[in-house]
């Protein structure tokens, strides 16, 4: 027995010096891993103060956002729980789209109307013959009424065809999207979306509805309305929106674009119609909300950078009247944001931010597409996205959603589209 002893400790010694390694490998594993998830994505403290000054009486404080609690994306009406994708479809997905048509965005009218398309200008030879440039109007009539849409539309000479486009919705100076090329702009990359073998197009937003508060007798509002506008009457983007819809209908009849693989691509308010544009148009393959903000791609509830009351009062137009209802009083709204997300699935989304652009909050952003997944996961079981907001300048792509925070100012640069593209190329081509 003693032997026995004598010829054991040297053995019990080596197994637990093995088992404090291995216990240490296993700290320093967990320790590396929360370093990596500690360095997500958080607003330097240095713009949040400068903020705060020059705005008092807007929270972008983390720590004042309120204690919230979402709506339930998978429980419907009646209190059931959703399955399936099957279910979702036909239920708590129309039940969600005709709560976002009645309290945020609008319904728009049945009203009919005529459209026809022209080609006005066609160049084979653009970009020094790397694409050809479509001119096409768009007419809108109805009711004696008309409207022009005016798309400008690129598309790549050396790609076989049809190839997948990006469809930009442009709210800023039409400069930004000119379509001779002698003023270029970062906003509208076409040289760039061109080598990348993408179709790349756009039309102004003030085409189809101004971007001011008149009453809605112009644009398009004052051609399909009829009788007096109701609480849940559409706004102006939701108009936009209808226009981006229509400019889809125009790619159905050109044999150059796959209109299977059209991206609907806005900035700011673009951003916003963007997403409501892919929510009530299952055609659009993919969505991106750029820095797209309260009424977009962020959550309500936190009250951080712009509210609904703040968004109401600037933007009186853009929403329907029923919006009004939620000023400072966002935890009854029967939605929020991540919902609207919700709506475009199955198909792709990209939500984006900017590190100085907190008005737009970018933890919201990310919150609400990570919030969002439980019903992408619907179709792909296996597709999730980290708890942890991702690092500046580093993408971070779950299944069919992406997202990403960039240096810089509230803007759309080309390191965006150059992100968009890398995300396309996995969910288009």
């Amino acid at each position: 027995m003693i032997d026995m002893i004598t010829i054991n400790i040297p053995c019990m010694k080596r197994i637990l010096l093995l088992n404090v390694y291995c216990t240490l490998i296993l700290l320093s594993q967990s320790f590396v891993l929360f370093s990596q998830q500690d360095q997500g994505w958080k607003a330097d403290p240095a713009t949040v103060e400068k903020l705060s000054k020059s705005q008092p009486d807007i929270n972008y404080f983390e720590e004042r956002v309120p204690q919230y609690k979402l709506p339930e994306i998978l429980i419907n009406s009646k209190g059931s729980k959703i399955q399936s994708s099957g279910e979702w479809e036909q239920n708590r997905r129309q039940e969600i789209l005709q709560l976002f048509r009645e309290n945020v965005y609008g319904r728009t009218p049945s009203t009919p109307y005529a459209k026809s398309y022209r080609v006005v200008n066609e160049d084979k030879s653009a970009i020094g013959g790397a694409a050809t440039l479509k001119q096409v109007e768009i007419l809108i009539s109805s009711g004696g009424k008309e409207l022009t849409i005016h798309l400008t539309l690129f598309v790549p000479n050396n790609a076989p065809h049809p190839v997948p486009a990006f469809l930009l919705i442009n709210n800023r100076d039409p400069k930004n999207t000119d379509p001779t090329r002698q003023v270029r702009s970062e906003f509208w990359p076409v040289e760039e979306v061109i080598a990348r073998g993408y179709a790349i197009s756009v039309f102004y937003n003030d085409d189809v509805d101004p971007d001011n508060f008149d009453d809605f007798r112009n644009g398009i509002h004052g051609i399909l309305d009829r009788g007096e506008r109701k609480d849940d009457s559409w706004g102006t983007l939701a108009a936009w929106a209808w226009g981006a819809s229509r400019c889809m209908d125009y790619f159905e009849t050109d044999s150059d674009i796959d209109c299977r693989k059209v991206a609907v691509v806005g900035h700011s308010r673009g951003g916003k119609t963007a997403l409501w544009a892919a929510a009530e148009d299952s055609r659009f393959a993919m969505a991106v909300g750029n820095e797209s903000g309260c009424g977009g791609a962020a959550l309500a509830r936190r009250r951080y950078g712009e509210t609904v009351a703040r968004i109401n009062k600037g933007f009186p137009h853009w929403f329907c009247t029923n919006y009004r209802k939620w000023n400072n009083n966002e935890d009854a709204m029967p939605v929020d944001m991540h919902m609207l997300i919700s709506l475009i699935a199955p198909r792709a989304v990209y939500i984006t931010s900017a590190d100085q652009d907190l008005w737009a909050d970018p933890k919201g952003s990310y919150l609400l597409l990570f919030n969002s997944t439980p019903v992408y996961r619907l179709y792909y079981p296996g597709m999730s996205l980290p708890v942890q907001m991702p690092p500046m300048n580093t993408p971070v792509v779950g299944g069919k959603t992406a997202y990403h925070v960039r240096d810089g100012v509230h803007n759309l640069l080309l390191k965006d589209w150059n992100w968009f593209m890398d995300f396309s190329d996995k969910v288009l081509k």
